[in-house]
C-alpha cells in the first residue's frame, strides 16, 4: 500500500512541476511579477510575446513545438486565384480559402463536354509561376483524370493568369 501512495505522489508532483514550467509569467524586464504588473506591460495587446521582446529563447516547453500563430497566413498569387476561378467557372464551388490558397469545387460539366469532372486547385507561392499552381482533377466515377487534361487545365490557368497581370498593367 505504501509503493502505491508513493507513486501517485510522485505522479501528482510530476504533474504540478510540468504545469508550473509551462507559464511565462515574466514583464518586459524578465521579472517575476503579479497582474498589475502584467497589465502596465508594453506589449500586452500586441502580438510580440516578451520572449521576442527581450530576445529570451525557450520560455517554455512548447516552444520546442513551433509557434501556432493563427494570424500567419501563406501569400496567395491574386493572378493565379483569379483565373482558377474564371477557367473553371463551370464547376460549382463547394469551398474556398484564400489565406491557404486551396479552391475546391463540385462535380460539373465542361462546355460541350459529356462526362462531368470536379477538381481542386492548390496556390502554393505568391509567384507567378507554374511551380505556384496545383490542378487534381477526378472525374465523377472517382477516377482520375489523364495526366494531359490537368497539364492542360493548368496552362489554361496560367495562360489567363498572366492575361489579367497583363491587363493590370503592373509589369
Amino acid at each position: 500500500m505504501n509503493k502505491n501512495r508513493f507513486f501517485g505522489a510522485l505522479a501528482v508532483s510530476v504533474a504540478l512541476i510540468a504545469l508550473a514550467s509551462c507559464g511565462n509569467n515574466r514583464n518586459a524586464t524578465g521579472a517575476s511579477s503579479g497582474a498589475d504588473a502584467y497589465l502596465n506591460r508594453e506589449d500586452v495587446g500586441n502580438p510580440i510575446e516578451s520572449d521576442q521582446v527581450t530576445g529570451e529563447k525557450g520560455a517554455s516547453i512548447w516552444d520546442l513545438f513551433g509557434s501556432d500563430d493563427s494570424d500567419i497566413t501563406l501569400r496567395v498569387n491574386k493572378y493565379l486565384w483569379a483565373a482558377s476561378l474564371e477557367v473553371l467557372d463551370f464547376l460549382p464551388i463547394q469551398s474556398v480559402d484564400p489565406f491557404s490558397g486551396v479552391i475546391v469545387t463540385g462535380y460539373g460539366r465542361p462546355p460541350g463536354g459529356g462526362r462531368s469532372y470536379r477538381a481542386t486547385v492548390y496556390i502554393r507561392d505568391p509567384s507567378l509561376d507554374a511551380r505556384a499552381l496545383h490542378v487534381a482533377m477526378q472525374t465523377s466515377g472517382g477516377a482520375p483524370v489523364a495526366a494531359g487534361t490537368v497539364k492542360a487545365v493548368e496552362d489554361a490557368i496560367l495562360t489567363r493568369a498572366r492575361q489579367l497581370r497583363i491587363s493590370d498593367g503592373k509589369l
